[in-house]
């Protein structure tokens, strides 16, 4: 199962980036654990500078954007 975080203090768009996140699990049909990762200091561990940040499989793919469903998808792929 995938392990999926979104990175980020509660803002708008760590809510539209987990959303994001979910869209493109649904629509690639993948077992995913999607968690939000709050904690400043956890975050700055990832070397995020700017929120919100993706995380998949301890591996940060993106951060300080909202990436398409598509990109998110393709980074679950390449993940898999």
């Amino acid at each position: 199962m995938l392990s999926i975080k979104v990175l980020g203090p509660g803002c708008a768009n760590c809510r539209k980036l987990e959303e994001v996140a979910r869209e493109a699990v649904t629509t690639l049909g993948v077992e995913a654990e999607i968690s939000k990762v709050t904690d400043m200091q956890q975050i700055v561990a990832y070397d995020v500078l700017k929120t919100p940040g993706l995380v998949i499989n301890e591996k940060l793919v993106s951060s300080g954007r909202i990436p398409t469903p598509a990109s998110v998808a393709e980074w679950i792929r390449a993940a898999l």
